[in-house]
């Protein structure tokens, strides 16, 4: 798949930005691990040595809680008054390994920019924030093989402590990770103990946007409300792709391709599940939207530890008011968007297309009931274009789909994941404005001729930009 062409369409995608207030102009400082000193003032000319050491120093001001265990009313009280970096300065990290970082219970009034300076490549082992708030990575690099030392299980973890206190409003952003840079050689074996997971934050708030990330295990995984997640890569995974817990949080726009079946993990390109008084599969998630990503089981047939993914796999509702909308999902299983235990939920305009025959499959859209029996009702199924559909429920509307059983009649060239309507299909305005969203996977607007197109693309004989115009 040319993900080019995705990123290079891609319009009006919706940002995240913290809140900022009056405060005093922000500072820059400099940290090179090669050339920098400790003794050094952090400025361009004379930077830093040791980006952990300004947290060992005190270097950083910021608050922390007054006291410890944390607790609901708990205040913050000012930590390290009068250090030189302040609350909504930068540090800019220059080429050179940075080892581990930890970062403990630093609360920040206004957000601290932790960013590779430009052309500059910092490098770590991992990082992980514990019980802090309004904190910015920008463009760093991290993998187990910068360095020696114990093998990290998560490469980039942001964790609410029961002790020390929550995590929140915490950006990462357009950074690079991988367990390895080459797995070609690496055995079923290898993947188990190799990979490591990519990004894990439980707090609430968390934007993690524009990152790569490379033969993992588990890719993104949030689990607090109001997440953002948008425009990142997970290419090679062995574990899900990507994991929502939290109500109200948005995946958008992301790609995920390339599983690894290693293990008894039933992999999915996206999952989600309830947890409630009575464990998993008893509460409630609210208010997700998937909108415009892309998930594919494998770029090459002949890729080592090929295994069947589910797309979109949410096993253990109960799910409420969730939008499913212009995601396309490429899977050779029967679980190609499924909702077990649904409620006021709508799936419109997806492409969910099996790119073989074989079994299991082919790649659906289900919607079914919980576990429990609970039945699933007054969900809406539209506009899109599967290879098979299984809606059930109370009060379900389902019209407006096509169930594709030749899709080289329907799509430009399914061998290469490009997935945009031929001009002849017949999906070509035959779908309804109702819940539609205004623009497809690329930002096209619709509708572009009599009516709006079925599926993640509407058809558009002109160059994206211009149909825009």
């Amino acid at each position: 798949m040319d993900n080019r062409l995705f990123w290079a369409c891609l319009t009006a995608v919706v940002g995240v930005a913290l809140v900022s207030e009056s405060f005093a102009p922000c500072a820059e400082f400099y940290v090179d691990p090669l050339h920098g000193r400790s003794d050094n003032d952090g400025s361009k000319e004379r930077p830093w040595k040791s980006l952990q050491e300004l947290f060992d120093k005190g270097l950083i001001e910021s608050q922390t809680w007054e006291s410890l265990p944390y607790r609901q009313g708990v205040k913050l009280v000012p930590r390290n008054p009068g250090a030189p970096v302040k609350p909504g300065d930068t540090i800019y990290l220059r080429t050179g390994d940075f080892g581990d970082l930890r970062i403990q219970g630093y609360y920040n009034q206004r957000a601290i920019t932790i960013a590779a300076e430009p052309g500059h490549a910092p490098r770590f082992r991992r990082i992980h924030i514990q019980s802090g708030c309004h904190w910015i990575l920008r463009g760093l690099y991290v993998s187990p093989e910068y360095g020696e030392g114990e093998r990290p299980q998560v490469m980039i973890r942001l964790e609410s402590h029961g002790w020390r206190g929550p995590v929140h409003d915490i950006v990462v952003e357009n950074c690079h990770l991988q367990s390895a840079a080459d797995t070609s050689h690496w055995t079923a074996d290898d993947w188990n103990k190799l990979s490591c997971d990519g990004i894990l934050a439980d707090g609430p708030r968390i934007t993690v946007r524009g990152n790569y990330l490379k033969n993992v295990n588990f890719g993104i995984s949030v689990s607090g409300p109001n997440c953002l997640v948008e425009k990142n890569v997970v290419e090679n995974f062995a574990g899900d792709g990507l994991r929502g817990l939290g109500d109200h949080t948005v995946f958008q726009y992301n790609i995920v391709k390339n599983c690894y079946d290693v293990n008894a993990n039933h992999d999915d390109g996206f999952q989600s599940w309830s947890v409630g008084p009575g464990g998993v599969g008893t509460g409630v998630v609210k208010g997700v939207v998937l909108r415009g990503n892309i998930i594919i089981n494998y770029e090459d047939p002949q890729q080592p530890h090929r295994g069947t993914l589910q797309g979109i796999g949410c096993f253990d509702g109960m799910y409420e008011d969730w939008i499913i909308e212009n995601n396309v999902v490429v899977v050779d299983h029967y679980h190609g968007i499924t909702l077990g235990g649904a409620v006021r939920c709508r799936i419109v305009n997806n492409t969910v297309i099996d790119p073989n025959t074989r079994r299991p499959g082919p790649a659906a859209i289900r919607i079914g009931n919980h576990k429990n029996g609970t039945p699933s009702r007054d969900c809406v199924v539209r506009n899109n274009l599967a290879s098979a559909l299984d809606v059930r429920g109370e009060n379900m509307t389902v019209d407006h789909n096509l169930v594709v059983d030749h899709p080289e009649e329907f799509f430009l060239d399914l061998a290469r994941y490009d997935m945009r309507l031929r001009p002849d299909c017949v999906a070509i305005d035959a779908g309804t404005t109702e819940l539609a969203p205004s623009v497809d996977i690329l930002g096209v607007h619709r509708p572009q001729g009599k009516g709006i197109d079925l599926g993640a693309y509407e058809y558009c004989p002109t160059e994206p930009g211009q149909a825009n115009q």
